[in-house]
């Protein structure tokens, strides 16, 4: 069992470096979006790293930190430590968007870049690990890095009881891929509202957790580059993830590249948000069929995609939006 209230004591350790991101709701669709791409760094990823990088001790900071990223777990690291004065080193593949890696060397990290994908990444950055004093920020397989992730589902729960939302009746669709996110979220929620539905919705083209969750393993699954970016890459082995989600997600079901550029379309033309392709993965999953129960709740994870992508998305489904 994960203690709920270890979320709440997170909520409290970082609520002043965070931003309250809204919440709304569709009545067409009868679907309610939380705006994580509206938060500071354009992810929801500063909510783990402030948590994590807040409860180090003095000596732990003073040897500085070190990270892995696709992309904005590397920008919510670096902020924090900027934030905190405090020496960052963010390991990045070099495939990684151009509007994450400039963003991380903007908030002022050392950005070292590695041939291949996150995998190449993180295995540099794990090396570099145990050959200095410095401390390692996982992008999930840390519980206090969940216990920030799982502060959404605190705001979202109490921004709910504005739209009067019955609290025996929704489902929540979260992106994942390491797990991070869906874990916090469906730890606080399952324990407080042990009725609601906690579904991963999670990229054809990296099905690492939907293959742990249905085959219990991922042995076998192949990475391919995928719009959603963010989600990409094999879960890390034993990660305490791993039955975190067995123990309290109800579902995790796949969308393809076309679908998620599609949600993408769908978010600008009908909500004015640009949203990234992890930040894609719930609506692909409403629009596309492949999940049709209401009321629903959408984690729209982040906003940070590259400008020409984005521009490529809205003009190739402008006839179909």
């Amino acid at each position: 069992m994960f203690p709920s209230h270890k979320i709440e004591n997170a909520l409290s350790r970082i609520q002043n470096f965070i931003i309250k991101t809204p919440l709304s709701y569709d009545s067409k669709l009868n679907v309610f979006f939380k705006w994580e791409n509206l938060q500071r760094t354009g992810s929801f990823k500063i909510r783990g790293a402030f948590n994590k990088i807040l409860s180090l001790t003095d000596t732990e900071k003073s040897l500085g930190i070190i990270a892995a990223s696709a992309g904005n777990h590397g920008q919510g690291v670096a902020l924090a430590a900027k934030t905190l004065n405090i020496q960052s080193t963010i390991f990045v593949p070099a495939n990684a968007p151009k509007t994450k890696i400039e963003a991380i060397k903007d908030y002022g990290a050392n950005l070292i870049s590695v041939p291949g994908g996150y995998e190449e990444a993180e295995k540099q950055a794990l090396h570099h690990v145990s050959k200095s004093n410095a401390a390692w920020i996982s992008p999930y397989n840390d519980l206090l890095v969940i216990e920030g992730q799982g502060t959404i589902a605190i705001e979202t729960i109490q921004q709910l009881m504005v739209f009067s939302q019955e609290a025996g009746n929704l489902y929540w669709l979260v992106p994942v891929s390491g797990g991070g996110l869906i874990s916090g979220i469906a730890a606080y929620v399952k324990q407080n509202f042990p009725n609601h539905h906690i579904i991963g919705v999670q990229p054809k083209t990296n099905a690492f957790m939907f293959d742990f969750f249905y085959k219990g393993t991922q042995n076998n699954t192949i990475s391919k580059s995928s719009i959603a970016d963010g989600l990409e890459g094999k879960v890390e082995d034993n990660s305490i993830t791993m039955p975190l989600v067995k123990e309290y997600v109800d579902d995790i079901i796949l969308v393809s590249e076309s679908e998620i550029e599609q949600a993408i379309a769908y978010t600008w033309a009908n909500y004015g948000q640009k949203i990234e392709g992890a930040g894609a993965v719930p609506l692909a999953a409403m629009l596309s069929g492949r999940f049709a129960k209401r009321p629903a709740l959408l984690i729209v994870s982040g906003g940070n995609i590259d400008n020409h992508i984005f521009t490529g998305i809205k003009e190739k489904y402008k006839h179909v939006i």
